[in-house]
This record gives C-alpha cells, structure tokens and sequence, in this order.
C-alpha cells in the first residue's frame, strides 16, 4: 500500500472490484447512470458506517468538509443529499446483498477454525427486533402504534462471522424463516425456545444435521431409555418419543432429551437434540455458545447503523443493513489479513478518526496505543473476533 494513500481507500483495496462490477452488471445497476455509480454508493454508506454517522446529513456534511477527498477516496468527484437518498430508493437491494455475502464467505474461509472438534460447522439462529416510527416507516407495520423490523441471522459461531441473514417485519414469528436457511449436512444449528418447530426440526434431521435446542415446558413426551453415570451437572439424559398430536405427526423418530443444571445461573435447561453421538456436556456447551448471536446482535447496535436509518422506504433500510454488514465483514478480514492484535473495538474507534488521514495502516495501528479505554474492559461488552 501507498504511504499517499488515504486510509480509507486503503480499507478499500481489501475488497473484490470486479466481483462488485459483476454483480452490478448482473442486475444493471449502473443503467443510466453517469455519475454516482453503485461502487461510488456501497463506499459512501460504508465510510458513513466506518465513521459512525448518525443520519445522512450528518454523513453529506461530513463528506463536505472533505469535499476534494471524495474521488481520490472512491466516492466520486461529488456526493449529494439527493443523488445518495435517490440511489438507496431506487437501485436493487440484491446488488448489496450479494456483495455482502460474497464477503461473509470470505471473511469465513480466512477465519475458518473448528474449536468444537466435531467434524461440521456450528451455527446458532436467532433474530432481532429494530423498532421503527411507524409514521416514518409506514411499510412496516408491527403494532397499532408500533413499527419495525427482523433481522433474522444464522450465526458460525466458531468464526464469529453472519452467514445468513433474512430480514422481515417485526409480526413475523421468530420460527416462520428456517425454512430459508441453507442448511449444511453434519452442521449444527443451535436455537432458542422460540423455534420448537417440529416441522423443520425434521428437515434438519433428513439431510444428515444436528441441531440442539432448548426444550419448552409443556413438552409431551414418553420416555423410552435413560442413560447411567451422568457427568457432574447433568441431572438426566434420556431417550424419548413425541406424544403431543402435532409434534408427534410432524417429527416421528426418536428424540434425545438432556437436562442439566447452570450452577452460575442456578437453574434448569432441558435440551432437544437429534445427536446421539456426542455426550450430554457436549449438548449443554453447544447451547451455552448460542449466546455468541446474541453479544453479536449487540455489538452491531452499538458500533455500526442499523437502529437509525438514512432512508425511510424498505429498500433503503434493507441496503444500509448490508452495508452494515459489508462493513463488518471488511473489519473481519482486515484484522486477519494484518494479524492485528487488537480488539475490535479499538479498530472500529482508531478508523473513524483516521478514515481521511494519510497515514499506512499498519502504522496507524502499531502506533496507537489505548491506555484509559474502559469499554475495552466492560463485562457487558461482546468481545468479538477473540478467542
């Protein structure tokens, strides 16, 4: 990398062009366009997410005062209000998606690890709620009152990178979209209560995956086997047979029920699992990591722009999502390509600073030391990419 270079244009050499280039064409994105272009847009919203932004005009003025930075920083020779609100309406949403995960794949293959030594990958499914003013955000509609939206994600656990993700209405039940994942055979996908469908349960198990979850209370059930010399923690770990009308015509083989007491927590979990292979501590720690979707949702409110949004039409909300992803994704691959020894947080905050200086990344990132940063070691706070 140039020492001339901005450092923002430096994040930029990161990503794929001519894979942008072809998605664009794909969906004639740059049609008519002779100006702001759809590369020109993707990195507009990225340096607004880089550098924390809280609307668009805070980001047009921020770009602004860098007014005869914005070509040489890839966003064009000029970004306006208009042209940058009209291209978030009016151009295709599935530009971005695709982009974003074409870098969620590369983010995993760099990362690509296996903590849990079980021969597939590890996922956990949950899903958030960003509330909306319905006033504004009169398409998504959740309450009489009240608007929002679900941003419902497939989470590798062992990379800490979002695999999949399918956003809604904030009505749509929790359980309604696994049957948009893509799943994997000899994976394991770890769910919530919310997602006790059986239905899909079984789909899981007809393609040669495993899944764990956690049981509700009002379970039926038969018992058919219980095992002996539980490990310490594990009050029970039978095998089972659905009873109930549905569940039983839905998912007609065989269950495995684990119940086990959180001494920290100091109460019970039941677990559903078709995995008979692996023992029942095995089960617990794989549901006890379902959190890790959760500290992700988190850090991804706190640290980048998906709660207040630059656009009012769903198109627009759903393009700053992935942007939000993309953007992610790209401090993912960043910090494994420069083996930077730092938490995301504190690259997150040296970039928005720096994002127009003209300083070589590794310097910017060997030289800057945080020595009064308390968030850094806040208990609450994710503590994402570190393992």
């Amino acid at each position: 990398m140039n020492r001339d270079k901005f450092v923002f244009a430096q994040l930029v050499s990161f990503l794929d062009r001519n894979k942008f280039n072809y998605i664009v064409r794909k969906y004639e994105g740059d049609k008519y366009v002779k100006h702001f272009t759809c590369w020109n847009q993707i990195l507009a919203l990225m340096f607004g997410q880089l550098s924390n932004r809280e609307s668009l005009r805070d980001l047009i003025v921020a770009l602004d005062a860098h007014h005869s930075k914005c070509y040489h920083l890839g966003m064009g020779k000029n970004v306006s209000k208009s042209s940058l609100a009209r291209a978030n309406q009016d151009r295709d949403c599935r530009i971005f998606e695709e982009f974003a995960y074409f870098l969620v794949n590369e983010a995993r293959e760099k990362r690509a690890t296996d903590i849990f030594k079980l021969g597939g990958n590890v996922y956990a499914f949950d899903s958030t709620t960003i509330d909306l003013c319905l006033s504004v955000f009169w398409w998504a509609k959740f309450r009489k009152k009240k608007g929002g939206i679900k941003v419902h994600t497939l989470y590798d656990v062992e990379t800490q990178i979002p695999t999949f993700f399918h956003i809604t209405e904030a009505s749509v039940h929790d359980s309604k979209p696994m049957n948009e994942i893509p799943y994997e055979s000899d994976s394991y996908y770890i769910f919530d209560r919310a997602y006790n469908n059986f239905k899909m349960l079984s789909k899981i198990h007809q393609i040669g995956a495993y899944f764990v979850i956690r049981a509700k209370k009002n379970l039926q059930y038969k018992p058919i086997k219980w095992k002996r010399r539980l490990p310490k923690n594990v009050l029970s770990d039978m095998t089972i047979e659905l009873t109930g009308f549905y569940p039983r015509q839905y998912y007609k083989e065989a269950l495995r029920l684990v119940r086990y007491w959180d001494e920290e927590q100091k109460r019970e979990f039941d677990f559903l699992t078709n995995a008979t292979h692996i023992s029942s501590l095995q089960v617990a720690e794989l549901y006890k990591n379902r959190w890790q979707v959760e500290l992700f949702f988190k850090w991804l409110k706190q640290h980048l722009k998906i709660k207040k949004y630059w656009g009012t039409t769903e198109n627009a909300v759903r393009i700053q999502i992935y942007a939000a992803i993309c953007s992610y994704c790209l401090v993912a691959i960043v910090q494994n390509d420069m083996q930077l020894n730092r938490s995301t947080y504190e690259i997150l905050q040296i970039l928005s600073i720096s994002l127009t200086d003209k300083t070589h990344l590794q310097d910017l990132f060997n030289k800057t030391k945080f020595q009064y940063d308390k968030e850094r070691f806040r208990l609450n706070e994710p503590s994402l990419f570190d393992f």
